[in-house]
């Protein structure tokens, strides 16, 4: 399953002055965010670690600075700047009070969407740099915060009436703000031969979101003191079939997919009788044997196989089936009934089928089934309910399961023919999004990003 949506967050900044679209310039301190997102900018460009740290550590709130420190923020600095490449400002799409949203080019040939938000009260200084990939840049828009929970639902449930009768939604949508529900509500069908409705607790496929157990899976591990994220390949896998990949690349590459590692998803997959893809090892020879894209360290690619590596070396380390072991260790220890990498052949009840339209002309749809393998894997394919995905996000924000650098929130999607899926949570102003889908994206992932756009600031 590849990802739909990535969100980042980041620090840097200092005060410079900015050129609007109409080329006047205007002082820092009259858009302190647009300015400080400027500098972010250049401080990114700049491939200087230590130039990165110094605005880091200079023009940073310390309450921020608390949440994520220095060091964190300037190793989540290169992994972005290792992924992006680059960043170019195309255009300042909206400015608020108290932040700025931009877009920009990376390097890699995404684009992404810049927010940074600063202090109310002078000197302004960084709360938080948000980047987000952008589907289609030449219609990115963000609209105006509603006023309060009461209007956010209300402009949540109208927009989702209008989508379902347009037949263009077909899922669940959930917002949350710290231990309260805003709004939950189910709309189209879960079956359409049958006319099945969707529930609210209808569980959906999560594609790549289920890479972020696979996260908290490994995490336990290292923190067990069972695995070291400096660890080989082929500590845990020494019969694996690219000996570069076994002897350089390591846990920490994986989790970064920065092993050169490539993708399961091609000629093979193509070839294989989906319904014989049911376990770990019916994926890695799909992939395993193949020539690195890049030597280990050097580069970055969406690596799905990469992700089916950390669910084998979870398997050797924790001497336990990979999906048994996010099941107990996981999924229960969060209050996740009703989350698993359920058997496509397995008739399992209250659970909603894909419906695609790509390679269709027009909006014609027809079931997924046949681009999804037997089961899900370490790299995407579970199943999960919106109110599951809620105690996910809690289970993480109180500490019951851990992720490192996860103080700001979260933002992970998924994405495939028929499968649709995204949760945001903001930390800070404890507000969450979840949207599933059960229709190609971006169904959930536009809904997730207009809603966002709306909450209360």
């Amino acid at each position: 399953m590849t990802t739909a949506t990535r969100r980042f967050a980041a620090a840097v900044a200092m005060a410079v002055a900015v050129t609007t679209g109409g080329g006047a310039q205007q002082p820092a301190q009259d858009r302190p965010a647009t300015a400080r997102l400027m500098a972010y900018l250049k401080a990114f460009n700049s491939s200087d670690p230590a130039e990165v740290r110094r605005f880091i550590e200079d023009n940073f709130a310390e309450s921020a600075l608390r949440e994520t420190s220095a060091d964190a923020r300037v190793a989540r600095y290169a992994s972005a700047r290792t992924r992006l490449k680059s960043m170019t400002l195309r255009k300042i799409v909206a400015e608020r009070e108290n932040r700025t949203f931009a877009l920009v080019a990376a390097g890699n040939q995404e684009e992404i969407l810049l927010r940074a938000d600063v202090e109310p009260a002078p000197p302004h200084k960084l709360l938080a740099i948000m980047l987000e990939m952008v589907e289609d840049p030449d219609n990115v828009a963000v609209p105006d915060p509603k006023q309060d929970d009461a209007a956010l639902a209300g402009a949540v449930r109208a927009e989702m009436e209008a989508r379902s009768k347009a037949d263009e939604f077909s899922g669940v949508v959930l917002v949350a703000k710290g231990p309260a529900v805003i709004f939950h509500e189910a709309y189209g069908l879960a079956n359409r031969a049958q006319k099945t409705p969707n529930r609210r607790d209808t569980m959906f496929n999560l594609g790549s979101i289920s890479k972020s157990f696979t996260q908290v899976a490994i995490h336990q591990l290292e923190k067990a003191g069972k695995l070291s994220l400096t660890d080989t390949i082929g500590k845990f896998l020494p019969d694996y079939p690219n000996r570069q990949a076994a002897e350089q690349a390591t846990i920490r590459h994986l989790l970064t997919m920065t092993s050169g590692i490539g993708d399961f998803f091609g000629p093979r997959y193509q070839a294989t009788p989906k319904e014989r893809i049911r376990s770990l090892k019916d994926y890695l020879p799909l992939f395993a044997d193949l020539p690195l894209e890049f030597a280990p360290g050097t580069g970055h690619r969406y690596s799905n196989g990469g992700y089916v590596v950390l669910g084998a070396i979870i398997e050797k380390a924790s001497g336990e089936n990979y999906y048994s072991y996010v099941r107990e260790h996981v999924f229960r220890s969060a209050g996740m009934l009703a989350t698993d990498s359920y058997p496509r052949d397995a008739a399992t009840p209250n659970l909603a089928l894909g419906y695609t339209s790509h390679g269709r002309s027009g909006r014609e749809r027809v079931l997924n089934l046949d681009t999804l393998p037997g089961r899900g894997s370490s790299a995407g394919g579970g199943y999960s309910t919106a109110e599951d995905m809620l105690r996910y996000v809690r289970a993480l924000a109180s500490g019951t399961l851990v992720l490192p650098d996860l103080r700001g929130g979260l933002g992970i999607a998924g994405g495939a023919p028929g499968i649709n899926a995204a949760v945001e949570w903001d930390a800070r102003t404890g507000y969450v999004v979840i949207v599933m889908a059960n229709l190609d994206p971006p169904a959930a992932t536009q809904v997730a990003q207009l809603v966002r756009s709306w909450l209360p600031e």
